[in-house]
């Protein structure tokens, strides 16, 4: 009895492990496919849960159809982000109706296993970057939550000129009302705090209006300026930098001892045609600081010659007046000069490297929350508005929406190409820019009809609970149907299948 034990235990041994080995062997050979992965495989796994009192604080109306999927996550060193990785099956089970929190789920599927880009090895270093900011205290503590998505732990710095508001008479003999000392001194140490290493100080001149303080900025930066200091990068309270590696990445090609001018042109031909050849300011500028020195070199004169209202034509000016030098156009970073349904740009596939103009507009006017958004980066590092299909009809944008496209589904549509879902811009009358995005953004496609077309679950809200990114994808139930609710659970694998 006690050999025929001994043998049994044995084999189902031998056959464990052959299965780990030849799970071991297909994760190896197919290293961005997807597989269900046993609870074991990372922590707080609950395919399904007793209860559901995590959506209590979302305010749905009940009952809502729901849905939800735990996706674990594993950083694989031969993976890449695709524009779009196919993946067979289903993502979600079937909808189930609910009207409370407290309810067991019938149907649940086992957690998706996802392979992504590994990070890159060691700390994030952007000491050779120092960034400037001109706005209001208000403005700049609003800005908190998204700064803290992408500054701290770079060792980059942050010096923001900042004023009380400059709501002043027309006849005032100053252009703004200068903020507080102790005001400006206590949001600083608050931000330290926070790990922001950032530098507030009041304008160079009571009598700067906006784009004289804006252009100021190079100035203040350049004389601030380290030994590491290689970059002098202009930027608004609401530009968004959505990896920093990349964005290191990007500036590695260019030789900071040479005179450059990067940044990026609007998405608006119109905007560009008005304005010029510059980089437009909310998408980020950067001066190498061979070039840095020469504008802060000629600032006075720049100050004085210049009329212009907007900071970023003052920069332009200057440099066009004293350099040769000619703006490096970024596609990857962007102004965002366009209005509206920005959903085409989200679920681009692309990864941006700057995005603005987010805090309001969208079909809604809420705007798009990006430090929210961007949650899921926590887990997953460069997967933030990455696409996931799933089978013929669903494509996920990880951050942003989940779509389905009922009749022809996915096979019908070029994902390759941008869906034109914005106000169209001004037309520019003889240019051959007939959509005005087509030096920025094309080439594009129709927008779809919402409800026909393309059914879109919008995030609703995203929070960081127990080492895990939970999101909430929301769509409102239309004629009397009820609103419906997809969940996803992300978190790492905990290294149990490697």
């Amino acid at each position: 009895m006690l050999l025929r034990t001994a043998i049994a235990t044995l084999v189902c041994l031998l056959s464990l492990t052959s299965i780990v080995f030849v799970a071991r062997l297909y994760r190896r050979d197919n290293p961005s496919s997807s597989t269900w992965v046993p609870t074991f495989a990372a922590q707080h796994v609950q395919p399904c849960p007793g209860t559901l009192d995590w959506l209590l604080p979302l305010g749905l109306t009940y009952p809502v159809k729901y849905a939800r999927r735990d996706i674990i996550v594993k950083p694989t060193s031969d993976a890449k982000r695709l524009s779009v990785t196919e993946l067979p099956a289903p993502l979600f089970p079937d909808f189930q109706v609910i009207d409370k929190a407290d309810v067991s789920l019938k149907d649940c599927k086992d957690p998706l296993l996802l392979h992504v880009p590994a990070p890159p090895g060691g700390p994030v270093d952007a000491s050779r970057i120092i960034f400037g900011i001109s706005t209001t205290l208000t403005r700049l503590d609003d800005s908190i939550p998204s700064l803290l998505r992408w500054l701290p732990n770079t060792r980059a710095k942050l010096f923001v000129i900042a004023i009380k508001d400059d709501d002043v008479p027309d006849d005032s003999k100053d252009r703004y009302h200068p903020a507080d000392p102790k005001d400006m001194s206590d949001l600083q140490d608050r931000m330290h705090t926070l790990g922001l290493d950032v530098t507030i100080v009041p304008p160079l001149s009571r009598r700067d209006f906006f784009s004289q303080r804006y252009f100021s900025l190079v100035r203040v930066i350049y004389e601030h300026r380290q030994p590491t200091t290689q970059w002098v990068s202009l930027i608004d309270d609401d530009t968004f930098f959505l990896s920093m590696p990349s964005l290191l990445g990007m500036l590695s090609r260019f030789d900071p001892q040479q005179q450059f001018y990067v940044g990026a042109l609007s998405e608006d031909w119109w905007s560009v045609t008005r304005y010029g050849m510059m980089g437009f300011g909310g998408a980020g500028v950067f001066l190498s600081i061979a070039l840095a020195e020469i504008v802060n070199s000629k600032y006075t004169v720049c100050q004085e010659r210049s009329h212009t209202s907007a900071g970023d034509i003052r920069l332009r000016e200057c440099i066009s007046w004293y350099t040769r030098t000619k703006l490096t156009n970024i596609l990857d970073l962007h102004q965002i000069d366009i209005h509206n349904d920005l959903s085409g740009i989200y679920e681009s596939g692309r990864l941006p490297l700057s995005l603005h103009h987010w805090k309001g507009g969208g079909p809604d006017g809420k705007g798009y929350p990006l430090h929210t958004m961007h949650l899921v980066a926590d887990i997953c590092g460069d997967c933030f508005l990455q696409r996931w299909q799933f089978g013929n009809d669903m494509l996920l944008t990880n951050g942003f929406s989940i779509s389905t496209y009922p009749g022809a589904g996915l096979k019908a549509l070029d994902l390759e190409m941008i869906e034109e879902t914005w106000d169209h811009p001004t037309k520019v009358d003889g240019s051959v820019n007939e959509n005005g995005v087509d030096h920025s953004l094309g080439p594009t496609r129709p927008k779809l009809q919402l409800g026909k077309d393309k059914v879109q679950y919008r995030l609703l809200d995203s929070a960081l609970v127990d080492g895990a990114v939970r999101q909430w994808y929301l769509k409102a139930g239309v004629g009397g149907d009820h609103d419906s609710v997809l969940e996803l659970v992300w978190m790492q694998s905990s290294g149990a299948n490697p």
